[in-house]
This record gives structure tokens, C-alpha cells and sequence, in this order.
């Protein structure tokens, strides 16, 4: 029994120093294939969507600091016509939470004509987003704006799946829970590594085409 239990161990073991190991490769190739499309504003090519990624919004639909800085660095974007169109991506799954008409509201509010705003409501992750962005809206071009945390495992997803991805840093404040971010961001981008290089599913929720350079407001009820 004491062999059992000794082999047992050494079997878990092994198995915990592979599971790191290769946690830290999938991390460490996701960050380095990714860092040379990460660029500043000014140098930001001309693409044909910024493409922001949802977070949480509050039960008032208030959109939280982590969020705002998304949208705000999508609207910069948008307003200095690096970007012809703004694709809100997020969680509307819900009866009662939405993200993306919250992401909307907000951006209306700093003067972005609702005409170039489109929405994405079946944005439920990562991956989602990005799949939905090359094969609902058909994105050849675009520019992921989302946290320093957060961009390398967009652009690596985006690059995989076919579309010419670029990505600008949201960090415009100190966010508290960033050390949980981070350490919960490592797991996902080995999961996301799985997804796009070997079982490549589907995203839940297809449906029509959806022409980027058309009228928005076609999204405000699609899913």
C-alpha cells in the first residue's frame, strides 16, 4: 500500500511540474507573439473598426472604471480617424444585464454618431468576441482596445483566426483587483490556446452577416 501511495504521489507530482511548465510556455509564446502588434495611439495604423471589449457594468448600467477606460480609448481612436467604426463587444445573455447597450450609452455620450456604433450582444468572452468579429462582421482590419493584462491573449486569438489585429493599451487608472486579473488571465490564455490551435469550436450564437462599413444601428437587437 505504502508503494501505492508513494507512486500515487510521485504520478501527481509529475504531473503538477508539467501543468506549470507548460503554463508558463503557452503564457510566454501568447506574450511574445503578440507584443510586436501592441502599439500607442499616434502609432496606431488606420484600421477599419476599433473593436472594445466588454466588462462589467453595475445594475444602474453604469459601466465600471475598467470599462470606461475601454470605451473612452475606442472613442480616442474613433475621433482621431484611426477607426472609421466602433464594434462594442459584450455580455447581453441576460434579461437583466447588458453590457453592450451600456457600452453604447456611454459612447453616445461623447458624441460618436450612433450610425458608426455597432454591437455585438453574444460577446460573452475572449474568444466569442473574436470569433463573431471575423465571421459576423467580417473584420479584416481592426484594433483591439482592452487592458495591458488582457491584449496579448485578444491579438493572439484575433491573428489565429485570420484577421490583421492590432491592440492599444486601456490602462488609463490603478485598477484594485489586478493582481486577480492577472493570475486568473495566465489560466485563461492556456484555455484560449486550446481553443484556437486545436478544438476551434464555434461561437454559441451565429447568425447573419453584418457589413462594418454599413449603418450600426442594424445591430441594436441582433444577437
Amino acid at each position: 500500500m505504502n508503494r501505492l501511495i508513494k507512486r500515487t504521489l510521485f504520478i501527481l507530482l509529475i504531473s503538477i511540474i508539467f501543468g506549470i511548465g507548460m503554463t508558463g510556455i503557452i503564457n510566454y509564446n501568447i506574450i511574445n507573439f503578440s507584443s510586436k502588434y501592441i502599439v500607442s495611439l499616434e502609432d496606431a495604423p488606420k484600421c477599419e473598426a476599433a473593436l472594445v471589449l466588454g466588462a462589467l457594468v453595475y445594475n444602474n448600467e453604469r459601466v465600471s472604471p475598467i470599462l470606461q477606460d475601454r470605451l473612452d480609448m475606442g472613442i480616442e481612436l474613433y475621433k482621431n480617424n484611426i477607426v472609421q467604426k466602433v464594434l462594442l463587444s459584450g455580455d447581453h445573455g441576460r434579461k437583466l444585464y447588458d453590457e453592450v447597450n451600456a457600452m453604447k450609452k456611454y459612447v453616445i455620450s461623447q458624441n460618436v454618431p450612433v450610425e458608426d456604433i455597432f454591437l455585438d450582444h453574444a460577446g460573452f468572452n475572449t474568444y466569442d468576441s473574436l470569433y463573431r468579429a471575423k465571421h459576423i462582421f467580417q473584420a479584416k482590419k481592426i484594433i483591439i482596445v482592452t487592458q495591458e493584462y488582457h491584449l496579448p491573449r485578444a491579438i493572439y486569438i484575433a491573428r489565429k483566426l485570420g484577421i490583421e489585429a492590432y491592440g492599444v493599451i486601456a490602462d488609463k487608472h490603478i485598477y484594485p483587483k489586478m493582481p486577480l486579473y492577472k493570475s486568473r488571465e495566465s489560466l485563461a490564455r492556456v484555455k484560449d490556446y486550446i481553443l484556437v490551435n486545436f478544438l476551434k469550436p464555434k461561437s454559441r450564437y451565429l447568425g447573419e452577416i453584418i457589413d462594418l462599413s454599413g449603418d450600426g444601428r442594424v445591430t441594436d437587437d441582433k444577437k
